[in-house]
């Protein structure tokens, strides 16, 4: 990360020296991965700390709210270089091809690094595919840059910097996009990202002893724990005939949808709703004899 950082910074430096705009928004580009490892070791760190008084939940929340603010920076930062590439466009600048050439190539260089000592990790590792994928990208627009500037040199045309520009401001638009929807998602209590109500509902439906299931809801409260709360109908059975049908419906939820906060509230089915003249259903008297 350190290094990413001091990278970020020579490429800054040297975009503005240089007058290369692809520099610069490379350098913003490179920024926004380095700012996404800050931004999940804070989230770590406040989801490690624990509940008080006043924050319930903890400081899960904390984390994604950053990631959201992130994102909008980032957002803010593609139109910025839109803005100047268009402007660019028009009234082309003369670019130190050199540097830029030279700056780039030590980019491809860096993350070509990380990329080689993450080759191993990655068939297992969730998280470290992603990172090399990532690693894989910046890379890859180091080496348009590198291109970039070899034409430049070659043909004269100063309109390939903010080509190129605009190319990376697509770039970290399309990565805060995805960020700016799911931290929003969260924010505004929406359903976790890959769960589908009905689904949830059909299989606590499912579970031994639930009659119907309703007033459901399901939030993250960080990015990875989500939190459930519903009504569940059950027979009019005794509370440790009920304790049973909690004990397997939060252990479906936990298993199947990792579910681990439920709040489930019983209502008991009335004897005459139930049909069975008030008898303890079969397969729930041993409970009751023990």
């Amino acid at each position: 990360m350190w290094a990413t950082l001091v990278f970020v910074a020579v490429e800054l430096a040297a975009g503005i020296y240089a007058h290369s705009l692809a520099l610069v928004s490379d350098a913003g580009h490179n920024f926004t991965d380095a700012l996404a490892l800050i931004l999940a070791w804070i989230a770590n760190y406040l989801e490690s700390k624990p509940a008080d008084e006043i924050k319930t939940y903890g400081y899960q929340r904390a984390g994604v709210l950053s990631a959201f603010v992130n994102a909008l920076t980032l957002a803010a930062l593609a139109a910025w270089i839109l803005y100047e590439s268009v402007g660019r466009l028009r009234q082309p600048e003369a670019v130190r091809q050199d540097i830029m050439i030279g700056v780039a190539a030590l980019g491809v260089a860096l993350n070509g690094g990380i990329m080689w000592a993450l080759r191993t990790a990655r068939r297992n590792d969730l998280n470290v595919r992603s990172a090399f994928v990532h690693m894989l990208g910046d890379a890859l627009g180091s080496l348009a840059i590198v291109a970039g500037g070899v034409v430049m040199m070659y043909t004269g045309w100063l309109q390939v910097d903010p080509v190129l520009s605009m190319l990376i401001a697509g770039l970290i638009v399309w990565t805060a996009w995805d960020i700016i929807r799911e931290s929003l998602n969260i924010l505004l209590e929406g359903l976790p990202r890959g769960l589908k109500l009905n689904d949830v509902v059909g299989s606590m439906r499912a579970v031994e002893g639930v009659m119907d299931v309703h007033d459901l809801h399901i939030w993250s409260l960080g990015s990875s724990t989500h939190a459930l709360s519903c009504h569940v109908l059950i027979a009019d059975v005794p509370p440790s005939a009920s304790d049973a049908v909690l004990r397997r419906l939060n252990g479906m939820l936990a298993e199947r949808f990792h579910i681990a906060h439920t709040t489930v509230q019983f209502e008991h089915a009335s004897c005459g709703l139930s049909g069975n003249g008030c008898v303890i259903p079969v397969g729930q008297e041993r409970h009751h004899h023990h």
